[in-house]
Parts: C-alpha cells; structure tokens; sequence
C-alpha cells in the first residue's frame, strides 16, 4: 500500500470516480472512472450506451444491453480521442473491471489500478496481476 499522502490522493480520486458514476443511467449498476497521470486528470468515464443510442442500459427483463460500455473503456476511448497517453497513468475505477476491459487496460499502457469494490469474477485482476499492473483495494473512502 502507498504511503499516508498517497493514501489520501488515491481515496479522494475514488470518490472522485464514485461521484462521477452517479451521471451514469444504468439501473443494475453505476461505475465511475478516472484515469491519472502526472497528478492530472486525463480523463473520466462512467458506465452506458454509445453516442447516439438511448440512455437506457437495462432491457425489458432488466439485464444489461450487449453494447453497453464500461466505465474504464469510455474513460480509456476518451484518452484515444485526445493528444494525451495513458502510458504510466492510474486508473481510479469503483469496481474492479472485467477481463474484456482488463486488456484495454494493459494495452493503454496504464500500471496501476486502485478500486473500491471487488466485481463478481477476478478474473480481470488475475490478467492484470500477471501483466504486472499494480493493484490497490481501497474500500474504505473516508479521507
């Protein structure tokens, strides 16, 4: 674990990323993303549909549409979109992501991954683990 300083940034991003998820329209679950580097905020991302479909993120019998993206992939696309890099960056995301996202991950070149709730399957922080990303569970956020 980071030292006491750092233990505060990373808290603070990760509330950061929780406030940003509650723009999110998904019902089943709300998931905010920032990504640092260099101590700046490159990007943020929440859960939801691409430009241009319907905010709605739930089907008629409540399960999550195929194309709906991750938080960590909308944050990681913006990056794409921009001059910036996410080569060295931290990923501040409030579930830990999934294995289809954990490869967007490590392709950006991010080395570090600080969450706050553990998702349903590890197996996205086992690809991560073993692609020598660093992971931070942090799941108390008070400062």
């Amino acid at each position: 674990m980071a030292n006491k300083k750092q233990l505060r940034y990373d808290k603070a991003y990760l509330r950061m990323a929780e406030e940003w998820g509650k723009l999110s329209h998904c019902k089943r679950k709300q998931v905010g993303a920032i990504i640092v580097k260099d101590r700046m905020i490159i990007s943020d991302g929440y859960n939801g549909t691409p430009t241009g479909f319907d905010n709605y993120c739930e089907d008629d019998e409540g399960y999550t549409k195929w194309y709906v993206l991750h938080a960590e992939a909308n944050a990681i696309l913006k990056v794409a979109a921009s001059t910036q890099s996410c080569k060295g960056a931290t990923l501040y995301i409030t579930l830990s992501p999934c294995k289809e996202c954990s490869k967007l991950i490590h392709q950006a070149g991010i080395v570090r991954v600080v969450y706050s709730q553990a998702y349903k399957d590890n197996s996205g922080l086992d690809f991560l683990n073993k692609a020598g990303i660093k992971l931070d569970f942090i799941e108390d956020l008070k400062a």
